[in-house]
């Protein structure tokens, strides 16, 4: 940073500052732990040399907090990947089922935005699909915060729900899916190459709950990459210009994690693992009926307290996955 040149090129010279805060941060956080555990320990030694209640109830206190702060702290070292300290784009797309799985879908559009406004993190809408009746069909959001993307990354997946349906007038039991799709925001260092002549765009009016983000003209856009499929679509932006960079963007993140997934799964295959693709592959399981009981099937971390993970208190299941990453890459 002292270097004559460092200003040179702003993009270059802002990560580079922008990494150099983040690491000044672990390591002063690292220093406030350290303080914290001296100040347990000291008021742990009083303890021993004479009882005091109103003590106890502030080392019972400073115990707990100091327990939470270094369980985030080794969560944080554990996002370590590129990308993870990323903005995260969060994709909702409800299975068969119409109205029933489409509910679903919105439980867990509340879960995540529950999830992010409990990390101080912003939450974009960026394309919002309403459902027939009730619920989405589907929902874009831009989570925005550091480490967003490598904390929600676990979250990538099918999600079931096991329930007695609001819908169904026989009071019968209903499963149902929602797909959720995860990806860094890539920004411009990343060249991502797309043929013009590949791409079909279609514009159309913006729609959303409640009748939010709706406008007459048709300034939402979305993009379909035809050689594989791939559709990203923007609505967030009254500008039908500014939606048409936002897709792209989206476009391009997402052709990207095609292109890490596919490298995964030839290196599986090279392993002689076999990577689990498709609607079966449910990662978690949420029962609300006969029983209560969130259960992740790739770590079998599980809870009874359904209520509370509905309101976004998740990262028990992102925590357990993670260590878990960690242990593979160990082995």
């Amino acid at each position: 940073m002292a270097d004559p040149t460092f200003w040179d090129d702003q993009t270059k010279a802002q990560k580079i500052i922008n990494e150099n805060n983040r690491k000044k941060e672990t390591y002063d956080q690292f220093n406030h732990l350290a303080k914290s555990l001296e100040d347990v320990e000291v008021l742990f030694d009083m303890l021993q040399e004479e009882e005091d209640s109103d003590l106890a109830a502030e080392l019972d206190e400073k115990m707990t907090k100091l327990k939470k702060e270094m369980a985030d702290y080794e969560l944080s070292l554990l996002l370590d990947e590129p990308y993870d300290s990323n903005n995260a784009i969060v994709e909702l797309h409800p299975g068969a089922g119409g109205t029933e799985s489409q509910d679903w879908g919105s439980m867990l559009l509340r879960m995540y935005i529950r999830w992010a406004e409990s990390h101080h993190f912003q939450v974009e809408t960026i394309d919002y699909q309403a459902g027939d009746e009730a619920g989405i069909k589907s929902v874009t959001l831009l989570i925005k915060g550091y480490n967003a993307y490598g904390l929600l990354k676990s979250e990538k997946g099918v999600h079931r729900l096991v329930r007695i349906s609001p819908f169904d007038s026989a009071k019968r039991r209903h499963t149902s899916f929602c797909s959720v799709e995860v990806m860094p925001e890539m920004d411009d260092s990343i060249d991502i190459e797309i043929n013009p002549e590949e791409l079909k765009i279609d514009t159309y009016r913006a729609s959303g709950a409640g009748g939010q983000h709706i406008n007459k003209t048709e300034s939402a856009v979305r993009i379909t990459h035809l050689p594989t499929g791939t559709v990203a679509a923007s609505q967030a932006q009254r500008s039908q210009l500014k939606n048409r960079e936002q897709a792209m963007s989206m476009l391009k993140a997402k052709l990207y994690q095609q292109e890490v997934e596919k490298q995964e799964q030839e290196q599986a295959a090279l392993r002689g693992e076999q990577l689990e693709i498709g609607w079966g592959s449910q990662i978690r399981s949420y029962v609300f009926h006969p029983y209560q009981m969130v259960k992740d099937h790739r770590t079998d971390q599980e809870t009874g307290n359904t209520q509370a993970v509905m309101d976004g208190q998740i990262d028990e299941f992102i925590d357990a996955y993670l260590k878990m990453e960690l242990n593979n890459q160990e082995q």
